[in-house]
């Protein structure tokens, strides 16, 4: 019997080591397991963080275009419409330069008028308001 223990005590401690050998084992791919897992998950990461990057890039790059298509739209129908005027026989450089020329003498009145803020009307001087109302008059009748 003292066989038999002593056999079935070998038995146990060879199951033993084959299962700390096995446990052992284990452990070591599930710790290679593991590592794998995280360099994936590392991996996964940085190509969403460079998605991200990309998209907002993209995502730039489509308002930047948009706004140069607003920009190339209007510019086009401005020359449209420059191109039509000029077909219909209109001179604009003269319009411009009399746009001008009321400019100045609006600027030259608002400046007299600035000066006239502290004087009395009651001379029977015409107010500011009342010079560029003739003002008017008289330019439209020139035309």
């Amino acid at each position: 019997m003292k066989e038999k223990s002593s056999v079935q005590a070998r038995r146990i401690e060879n199951l033993e080591a084959r299962l700390a050998s096995e446990l052992s084992k284990a452990e070591s791919n599930a710790e290679k397991e593991k590592a794998d897992a995280d360099a994936l998950v590392a991996v996964y990461r940085a190509n969403a963080e460079a998605a991200q990057v990309q998209a907002r890039e993209a995502a730039e790059t489509a308002d930047t275009r948009a706004h140069w298509v607003v920009e190339f739209a209007k510019c086009r129908s401005q020359r449209e419409t420059l191109e039509e005027i000029h077909a219909r026989g209109f001179d604009l450089a003269e319009e411009i330069k009399k746009a001008k020329e009321l400019k100045a003498d609006y600027e030259a009145l608002a400046s007299d008028d600035d000066d006239d803020d502290n004087d009395d009307n009651d001379d029977g001087s015409k107010s500011g308001s009342e010079n560029w109302g003739a003002w008017c008059r008289r330019d439209r009748s020139q035309r």
